[in-house]
C-alpha cells in the first residue's frame, strides 16, 4: 500500500483565489456513495477536504481528537459554533478556473449534502489582513509546519490533520480611526516593520496567542485569507493542526477565560463563524477515508 500524505492546501502556500464551502447532511442521500463519488471525480489539488464530527458519527467510526466546535462566552466576548457536516477550501488561480470547480465540486456532492455557507477569498497585499498587518507572521515552516500541522500516526490518521475555521467581521472603520500607537498595541506589532512590540499590552493579540507560551507549545500553521462583500470585510481563520486542543487554548486564552484579559482584537472584530474538522490524508494521490471505513 502506497504511504499516507498530507492534502497540498495544508503546507502549501495560500493560492490566489479560494472559496470557502461548508456543507449539512442533506437528507436520506448516501453520504458514503456520495463521497466515493467526489475522490474520483475531484482531483486532490482543486480543494482541501475537511469532515466534521457529525459525518464521522454517521458512519459509526468517531475519529480520535475530532469534536464539534464549541460555542465560548468570555467577560467581552462571545464566540459562536456554526459547525457543518464538511468543509471544503477550494484553491484556484483565478476566477474562471474557481467557478468551473465550484460547479464540479457542488455537482459531486448534491447527493448527500447541502451547501450551508459560502465565502469567496483572496490573497491581499503580499500576504496581509484587510487592517493592513501581515498575518502568518510566526507560521512555522519546514519540517516545524510537518510537526505542528500533521498527524503521524499509523493507519489512517497518518498524514491528516485537523483544522479550526471562523469567519471574522472586521469594523476596519473603526480601526482605520484608531491613532497609529493604539492599532499597533491592538495587534503587538508595527504596522510599519511588523516589528513585535516588546512591551506590548498583555491584551495585544500577539501576547495572546503567542504559540510557545502555552504548555505545552501550540504552534499551528495559519492559512487565513481575507474576505469582503463589498459591504463587509474580514477574515477566514484557518489554522491547522495536529490536534485541535492547540486551538482551543488560543481561543480560551483569547476570551479571557484563564486569566480575564480579553484579546484587544474583539475591539474591531468579532467572529461570526466557527467549525471543527478532520482533514483526511491522501494515498496515491486520492483522499484516504479509511478511518470512516470508506474504500476508495
Amino acid at each position: 500500500m502506497a504511504p499516507s500524505e498530507s492534502q497540498p492546501g495544508i503546507l502549501g502556500a495560500p493560492p490566489p483565489l479560494a472559496r470557502s464551502l461548508t456543507y449539512r447532511l442533506h437528507g436520506e442521500g448516501d453520504a458514503a456513495a456520495t463521497l466515493r463519488a467526489f475522490i474520483t471525480a475531484i482531483p486532490a489539488g482543486w480543494v482541501t477536504v475537511g469532515i466534521g464530527e457529525q459525518l464521522a458519527l454517521r458512519f459509526g467510526r468517531p475519529i480520535a481528537g475530532l469534536r464539534t466546535f464549541p460555542g465560548l462566552s468570555g467577560p467581552d466576548a462571545t464566540v459562536p459554533s456554526t459547525q457543518g457536516a464538511l468543509w471544503a477550501l477550494l484553491h484556484a488561480a483565478d476566477h474562471t478556473e474557481l467557478y468551473k470547480r465550484e460547479g464540479s465540486v457542488r455537482a459531486a456532492l448534491g447527493g448527500a449534502f447541502a451547501l450551508e455557507d459560502a465565502r469567496s477569498l483572496f490573497h491581499y497585499d503580499g500576504g496581509r489582513d484587510l487592517s493592513g498587518f501581515e498575518d502568518g507572521t510566526a507560521n512555522p515552516s519546514g519540517t516545524a509546519a510537518d510537526a505542528a500541522a500533521i498527524v503521524h500516526a499509523s493507519g489512517g490518521l497518518g498524514g491528516s490533520s485537523f483544522v479550526a475555521v471562523q469567519r471574522w467581521i472586521h469594523d476596519l472603520q473603526r480601526f482605520a480611526a484608531f491613532p497609529p500607537d493604539q492599532a499597533d498595541s491592538v495587534i503587538g506589532r508595527r504596522l510599519a516593520t511588523n516589528e513585535e512590540i516588546a512591551d506590548a499590552p498583555p491584551s495585544a493579540h500577539v501576547k495572546r496567542v503567542e504559540q510557545e507560551d502555552f504548555d505545552p507549545e501550540s504552534f499551528v500553521v495559519r492559512r487565513s485569507m481575507p474576505w469582503s462583500d463589498g459591504e463587509e470585510h474580514g477574515l477566514e481563520f484557518i489554522a491547522f493542526g495536529d490536534t485541535l486542543d492547540k486551538f482551543e487554548r488560543m481561543l480560551r486564552r483569547m476570551l479571557g477565560l484563564d486569566d480575564g484579559i480579553v484579546d484587544a482584537l474583539f475591539t474591531f472584530s468579532r467572529p461570526v463563524t466557527g467549525g471543527y474538522y478532520w482533514c483526511p490524508p491522501l494515498r496515491s494521490g486520492k483522499l484516504d477515508l479509511s478511518a470512516l471505513g470508506i474504500d476508495g
